[in-house]
This record gives structure tokens, sequence and C-alpha cells, in this order.
């Protein structure tokens, strides 16, 4: 009998505690609301020190680091290259930037944006441009109609319909006056006033005054330009030392330059002296020692001597870079030597320059990379790409 009621008292204890609540559970975490500006996602192998290229899939853009893998996942309406440790990318009609990681160090907030030069970009807000630093805040707000990025503490802006110079606090140093201005180089910028042109330094003050119906920065001690139809080169001073004679030119490379008469390109010295005769349909500027140019159909190279150190075979091609040069034969594009040799032979549908050691090419409508021996290191599986870049 005594143990009946010590059963009952169990059973009551029982009975209580399996009417007692469990402990409530922990809430889960709320979901994130969407935000207008989604965050940029990458893998854990990307680094401020790699390289990392461009690519598109179907439509959205992302960065793949040198094995192929994604260092930045495709997710983007738009982007272009890194440069300087950030990308330009467009999210939600926005442009803005990421770093390395894929995180958004400036939100997508303009509707254009360019690459940082000299701790500044420029972008466009409400229609007007400014500069913006690297966190994002207007350094210079926007204000212009057209503007240039920031070279060696100056820019290039437009108001209404002249340019002038402004410096990094967004104050005038020329006032808008010209109706071109071109890049400094050494001191001088090409301007146009009115159909003619001159060079002004970085106060404004004519050193060359407008007198020319076309001209190019200067490149060098040497600057190009046209009076009436005819080319010719000018110092500094102004004065002229190659008489303006010939139908077209480009800059001096390797002391010599392309120049064009009577419908043929040959090369001049910086005497205007002719080095290489014309008799070239097109030409191109030395490079690595070689000049690229055409004869009927065909492009090959031709050395300073104008002696042909590649007799001319190629559908197109391009000045070499380095030891190698892009050419195309029939429809399809490969690289050769110096000696006008295939180092890979012609195979793509589009090639780009070798940066870092790998090429963008394309097979049909898909881009991929090889490197310098020409194997496909990155199969062709993307939409589009652009070459490797920091």
């Amino acid at each position: 009998m005594k143990k009946i009621p010590f059963l009952l008292i169990l059973l009551l204890s029982v009975s209580v505690f399996g009417q007692r609540p469990f402990p409530p559970r922990k809430p889960g975490s709320p979901k994130t609301p969407k935000e207008s500006v989604p965050e940029a996602t990458s893998s854990k192998k990307a680094g401020a020190n790699d390289f990392l290229a461009l690519v598109r899939v179907v439509k959205d853009w992302g960065f793949v680091d040198e094995s192929g893998s994604f260092a930045i996942t495709p997710q983007f309406e738009n982007a272009k290259p890194f440069s300087g440790g950030y990308a330009r990318v467009r999210s939600m009609g926005d442009w803005g930037y990421i770093d390395k990681k894929g995180a958004y160090v400036i939100n997508p907030q303009f509707e254009r944006a360019e690459d940082f030069s000299d701790g500044l970009a420029r972008v466009v807000k409400f229609k007007k441009w400014g500069y913006v630093e690297k966190t994002g805040t207007f350094a210079i707000n926007p204000q212009f109609d057209d503007a240039e990025d920031f070279n060696d503490g100056l820019a290039r802006v437009r108001k209404g319909v002249s340019w002038g110079l402004i410096d990094s606090k967004g104050s005038y140093v020329v006032n808008p006056q010209f109706a071109e201005l071109g890049l400094f180089s050494d001191g001088l910028a090409r301007a146009r006033v009115g159909k003619e042109w001159g060079y002004v330094d970085k106060s404004g003050k004519w050193i060359i005054n407008p007198q020319f119906d076309d001209a190019e920065d200067f490149d060098g001690e040497l600057a190009r330009v046209r009076k009436g139809t005819q080319w010719g080169y000018i110092d500094k001073s102004g004065t002229y030392v190659i008489n303006p004679q010939f139908e077209a030119a480009g800059n001096f490379s390797e002391g010599l330059a392309c120049a064009k008469k009577m419908h043929q390109w040959g090369f001049i010295d910086k005497k205007g002296i002719w080095s290489v005769n014309p008799q070239f349909d097109q030409a191109g500027d030395f490079s690595a020692g070689l000049a690229r140019v055409k004869k009927g159909r065909e492009w090959g190279y031709i050395e300073h001597s104008g002696t042909y150190a590649i007799n001319p075979q190629f559908d197109d091609a391009m000045d070499f870079n380095k030891e190698m040069a892009r050419v195309k034969k029939g429809t399809q594009w490969g690289f050769i030597g110096k000696k006008g040799l295939y180092v890979i032979n012609p195979q793509f549908d589009q090639e780009s320059e070798f940066v870092n050691g790998f090429s963008a090419v394309r097979k049909g409508t898909k881009w991929g990379f090889i490197n310098t021996s020409g194997n496909l290191v990155i199969n062709c599986l993307y939409s589009d790409a652009e070459n490797f870049s920091k």
C-alpha cells in the first residue's frame, strides 16, 4: 500500500512535465529585403594582385581568374576591365565600382562612369559630368557638359560648346574658350578656335598661334599639322621641320614615320627624306624593327631599309607586339614570329594581343583564352571576353 502514493506522485510528475512547453525555437534570420543594389559576389580565390578577365555568360558579365574559375560570378548588366584595382560595372541601369573581391567600393548610382585617373574618376549624374574620389564622394560636383580624365593634375572640361581646364578642386585654370582641346604633351596641347588650330600651354596661352587646318598632339618633339590638303611636321616653336607635302602622315616610331604621296605610302626620316620610297597601298608604324605594309590585297612586313622581312601573303595583319604579330589568312587569325613562320596557326575567328601571357580568342560565337604556345587554357565557353587586366 505504501507503493501506491509513490506511484501516484511519479505519474503526476510525468504528466506535469509533459505539459510544459518546449523552449521556444530561435527565430530564423529574417530574409534580407531586396535592395536596389544587389551585392556582388565572388569566389574565395579572388586576390588584390590577381589578373582577372572580363567575360559574358549569355547576358551577364563576370570575371574569371587565370585558371578559368569565376573570381566574380556573372551578375552585371555590363562591365569594363579592371584598371588600377577597380572595375566599372552596371547594375539596375546604373554604374558603380567593384574591387578585386567583387565587393562594391562605390554603389551603382551613375548614368556613366569612367576609370580612375590621378585618383579621380569622371562620372555622369543627372546628365552632367563630375568627378568622384575612390570613396564615391564627389570631389567635383556634376556640372559639365563633357569631361576628360585628369592628367598631371588637370582635366579638360566642356561647358556649352567651349572647352577649358580645371584643377583637382574643380577650379578653372583656363576658362572655357576653345572649340576643341587636345591632350597635353610636354606642356603643349592642340586647340581650335573657329576653323584654325594652334597650341596652348597649361595656362591657356597661345604658344603657337592658330593657323593650321588640322593638327595632332605632339609626339616627342614633333607634331603633325595640315595646311590645306597637305600634312607636315612642326617643332614646339611652331617652325616647320618638314614642310606640308604629304596627303597623309603618321607619328614617328623608331625614327621613321609612314607618309603618303601620290596615293602610295612610304617612310620618311625626321628631316622629311624618304627612307623607304612610296610604293605601298597601306602602311603601319614600325614596331620591334618591322612595319606592316600592304601591296595589292596582301600584307607583309618590311625592315627599316624597305626590304621585305616577311613577303606579302596575309589577308590582314597587325603591328608586332614584342616577338609576335597577329595575322589573318582567309577568315582565320593566327600569330607569326619575326621570320614570318607561324607560332600559332590560323584557327580563330577573332583574337586579341597577348596580355599577361593570355590572348582572348573566338571560335564561332564563343570566346576562350590561349597561352603563348597556342594552347587553349580556358575553353571557348563565353559569349564575349576581354583580356586579363588588374
